[in-house]
């Protein structure tokens, strides 16, 4: 009885001094926070009102809070009171814009994901593509947010982007128009393969109700007859609602089984969500599509998914975004969206592709890629985190060349196909053989041309040349360097023959065909949709990838 009567004693005075540190630090914490107020409230108004030149407190203030924020990750950032409105507009689902999602990788502002059948994708910008300028501003010292509202405007308004694409040397300018933007959930649910087997399903972001979308789009295909697989695809999905992404997970995965943890610095931020729901599609064989642009809630679908060894995973690495932000509303109708924790999938591993809790010399953010550690699926299966989502198997986009994105930055793949189109008239059921003889004939008549470095350098050499005679040997060396370059452009086009074809017969299938059909069509000639198919198609496979 003593024993245990000394055992408690120890017990309560132990959480007695456990209490009393916690409280110790607290204070010592408030304490801290309540002096650098006041000495940062005395320079503030010391500088508002003596500093010889005139300061506007506003914004004084703001540059204060700025660079206060600059030393944090990217994604914490200070929300005034007239970007509060614009912000509440891009959240509506329907804005003018050209319909890009924007965001961080490292230093850079990239677009994240250009969204389907807008200016943006049509023009033929992508994930990872560096955003430099937007109408001529730099955006070298913007926030994604700042960024993103620098494309809102009115529908029909031209927009200029500027962008720079690795691999490729130099920046490339966008002319685009407006338009209105409706961003749905579900972009496309069709059903592809042999007979129909299989489901498709595009979902384009987490919003309202997406996992809901799902579900129905699902059960209806059910209905309609045998399903033997699904094909979900999450390529250039930026994100969205976490909930949405859980409930998406459950429809696949019986209950009680977690499915991505934040952990936080406070103990309120620290949460472990798993499955609830009886599972609706549990032997449904499922591949995921995923590809630089699909982040945040993505990368958790396609992460558990994978972690779960619940679906084969095919495309390319996802973007890398798994650090949680809430709004903190502040006074005057602002508010700060600040990172309050990070997220972990089932293996343990994180998804976020960039540390930003370096600090330099000077203390300044000093972000490096995150370490790659070795991590196991349900089944073994070592995965590895530090890099997004890695897929289980690679299928990788066509890289762009000088080219190809002139010709879509020109609209000649549209114009020819127009011109086309209307003088075949309607009885032209598919491409002719000859398409791509036909449209180099076409370049040829419109004069078609590219800029390239070497355009630029030797028109600098031939400005500097501007005073000698027209006989003399250096410009008649730059006209025989301006012939190689005609005769290399021309190459270009043969050279690229392949992705050229395939952006016509794009093209042509945009034009002529009907919604449902035209999805179907676009479908058949993806490279990872046909790949997903393959897989599904051989059960053995589909097994064989999931296992160690």
């Amino acid at each position: 009885m003593k024993n245990t009567r000394s055992h408690a004693v120890l017990l309560l005075l132990a959480a007695f001094l456990i209490i009393t540190a916690a409280f110790a630090r607290s204070s010592d914490l408030f304490f801290q926070i309540k002096k650098q107020l006041t000495i940062f409230s005395d320079v503030y108004k010391e500088v508002a009102t003596q500093y010889v030149d005139e300061v506007g407190p506003e914004e004084l203030m703001k540059r204060s809070i700025l660079a206060m924020l600059d030393g944090l990750d990217p994604y914490t950032v200070f929300i005034d009171e007239g970007e509060q409105q614009q912000i509440e507009i891009l959240s509506s689902g329907s804005y003018g814009g050209i319909g890009i999602e924007a965001g961080y990788r490292g230093d850079d502002i990239v677009i994240i994901a250009p969204l389907d059948g807008y200016p943006g994708q049509r023009a033929g910008l992508r994930p990872g593509d560096i955003i430099e300028q937007i109408n001529n501003i730099n955006v070298k010292d913007m926030s994604p947010e700042e960024v993103q509202l620098l494309t809102v405007g009115d529908v029909g308004s031209g927009i200029s982007v500027t962008i720079r694409r690795p691999g490729i040397d130099e920046s490339i300018t966008f002319h685009l128009i407006r338009e209105r933007i409706e961003v749905r959930n579900v972009n496309v649910a069709t059903r592809l393969g042999e007979n129909d087997k299989f489901g498709y399903i595009q979902l384009s972001r987490f919003g309202q109700n997406a996992a809901e979308e799902v579900r129905q789009e699902l059960a209806g295909m059910k209905r309609n007859g045998g399903l033997h697989g699904l094909i979900l695809d999450l390529r250039n999905n930026p994100g969205g609602l976490l909930h949405e992404a859980i409930e998406l997970v459950d429809k696949f995965v019986e209950p009680g089984v977690t499915i991505v943890e934040t952990r936080g610095r406070l103990q309120a931020h620290n949460t472990t969500i798993a499955t609830t729901e009886p599972v609706m599609f549990e032997d449904l064989p499922l591949v995921v599509l995923i590809n630089h642009g699909s982040a945040s809630a993505s990368e958790i679908v396609a992460g558990a998914l994978q972690d779960l060894d619940r679906a084969v995973i095919i495309g390319e690495n996802s973007f890398g975004k798994g650090l949680v932000q809430t709004i903190r509303p502040l006074a005057y109708n602002t508010s700060l969206k600040i990172t309050i924790s990070k997220y972990y999938i089932p293996s343990g591993r994180s998804i976020q592709s960039i540390d930003y809790s370096h600090r330099d010399a000077d203390g300044n953010s000093n972000a490096i890629l995150s370490p790659r550690r070795a991590f196991e699926t349900k089944n073994g299966r070592v995965v590895y985190d530090g890099r997004g989502i890695e897929p289980d198997i690679r299928e990788s986009e066509d890289l762009s060349s000088l080219i190809d994105l002139a010709l879509q930055r020109n609209n000649m793949y549209f114009f020819f196909m127009n011109d086309f189109i209307r003088d075949s008239g309607e009885n032209q059921t598919d491409l002719p053989q000859d398409i791509f003889k036909r449209f180099t004939r076409y370049l040829i008549e419109q004069n078609f041309t590219f800029e390239t470095p070497a355009d630029r350098h030797l028109n600098s050499l031939e400005s500097n040349l501007q005073n000698f005679s027209k006989e003399s040997t250096a410009l008649k060396n730059i006209e025989e360097l301006k012939a190689l370059l005609r005769d290399y452009k021309i190459a270009q086009v043969y050279d690229n023959q392949a992705i050229i074809q395939e952006n016509l017969h794009r093209e042509w299938i945009s034009q002529v065909l009907a919604d449902k059909e035209r999805n179907r069509a676009m479908l058949s000639i993806d490279k990872s949709v046909n790949r997903a198919i393959e897989v599904l198609e051989d059960r053995f496979q589909y097994q064989v990838v999931l296992m160690p």
